[in-house]
């Protein structure tokens, strides 16, 4: 037990990540069976959850011997030098920002769906906050797109007449008559700020950076489809329909939720720029374009990042508090508040490659 608390309090000085996990999916793709080199007899993957407390695992080694304990573990345990005191002030010991990964490459469409917002999720289950999420795409078919938001002049009561219908008649809804689609490639960043109907399209893969208390998901159309059990996966209009928000229209959402990319700072062989999340989300992303070394600080504020370009990546401390951590491509990492300076520049199979990071981290204004 103290080793296993040692093992703990170390984490909190360092860079690290916590252990995968993947699962298939009805609409799952195969670019996470390649790039991270999964069972090729499995059919498809769908999801990765790679910085998902409550469902990931993180490895602490003694000598020869590996221990495996749940991940949330670390936040109980010590969520103010985790999570750094002001967001452990408004978050308690939960650890608010989630990334995981959605591939729909060779796979189809996820459900139609949209996420409660924060009165209803707080009035009707309880909950602190709400599941507010964007998509990141890592890479993306010519014909991949992402469906965002609603048509102008929808007619409300007719498309949820049909909704009603696609669930009890198990009539086809006819998505695109109602849902507006985006083209999707690579770097672009979608926001979605709860009560946006949305849903990833087939062949992308999307790395989903979102705020999200628990699995608060709205499914209005699952495409007339079966989950892997055989059976209709949850269809929830009911919910849905109170947390739809109609006035999220084309236009709004061209301005507001698609590539709200604002440079930053430049110096040099590098460039920061601010690429979300939305105002009405407290997740702030950064992404690093670089050759060269990049200066980090978490500001007392814990960092969660992925690498979104280049082969390889080293994550050092100036001071030598840590030891030299190594990031491949599409991996995710977590650095603790604790930690303060760190930085970050190619290495190895990158050479002098360009390469791009995503950072993550609760706004403080």
């Amino acid at each position: 037990g103290k080793n296993i608390l040692k093992g703990l309090e170390l984490a909190l000085t360092q860079p690290f990540s916590v252990v995968p996990f993947f699962d298939p999916g009805p609409w799952g793709g195969q670019w996470m069976k390649e790039i991270c080199d999964l069972d090729k007899s499995v059919e498809n993957y769908a999801w990765c959850f790679n910085c998902v407390p409550e469902e990931n695992s993180l490895l602490l080694k003694f000598g020869e011997t590996i221990i495996e304990t749940p991940s949330i573990n670390l936040v109980f345990y010590a969520p103010e030098k985790l999570l750094g005191p002001a967001v452990h002030g408004r978050f308690g010991d939960e650890f608010p920002i989630r990334f995981d990964f959605l591939d729909t490459m060779g796979g189809g469409n996820l459900s139609l769906q949209v996420h409660p917002l924060t009165e209803y999720i707080q009035e009707k289950f309880g909950m602190h906050y709400t599941q507010d999420e964007s998509y990141y795409i890592m890479d993306a078919k010519e014909n991949a797109v992402v469906y965002l938001g609603l048509k102008e002049n929808v007619n409300k009561s007719k498309m949820l007449s049909e909704l009603d219908k696609s669930k009890e008649v198990n009539q086809f809804f006819d998505t695109e008559k109602y849902v507006q689609t985006f083209n999707a490639k690579q770097h672009d960043h979608f926001l979605i700020p709860a009560g946006t109907v949305h849903c990833s399209g087939k062949d992308s893969m999307v790395l989903e950076i979102s705020a999200t208390p628990y699995i608060f998901t709205f499914k209005l159309w699952d495409w007339g489809r079966l989950g892997l059990d055989g059976k209709p996966r949850p269809i929830n209009i009911e919910h849905g329909e109170k947390n739809i928000q109609w006035n999220r229209t084309t236009n709004w959402t061209k301005e507001n939720l698609i590539n709200k990319i604002e440079k930053i700072s430049e110096g040099d062989g590098w460039i920061e720029e601010r690429t979300g999340l939305h105002v009405r989300e407290f997740i702030e992303t950064r992404r690093h374009w670089f050759t060269k070394k990049v200066i980090h600080n978490t500001n007392n504020t814990i960092n969660v990042l992925n690498l979104v370009e280049g082969n390889e990546i080293i994550v050092e401390s100036p001071r030598n508090k840590f030891k030299p951590f190594i990031v491949n491509y599409a991996e995710t990492f977590i650095v603790p508040a604790n930690v303060g300076e760190y930085t970050i520049q190619p290495h190895g199979k990158s050479g002098i490659q360009k390469c791009a990071t995503i950072k993550a981290f609760v706004r403080s204004n």
